[in-house]
């Protein structure tokens, strides 16, 4: 996996414990959706 990819974002944000997002999984968002999860999450 790539630093960066679609799927890196969702492997780091299941290592938080974050699974979905307002009832959906987090695969079926886009990427730039992701970083932005994974940046208000990681403080």
């Amino acid at each position: 996996m790539h630093y960066g990819s679609k799927g890196w974002y969702v492997s780091e944000l299941k290592k938080l414990g974050v699974r979905r997002h307002e009832e959906r999984k987090l695969e079926s968002y886009k990427k730039h959706f992701l970083a932005n999860l994974l940046e208000k999450h990681s403080k």
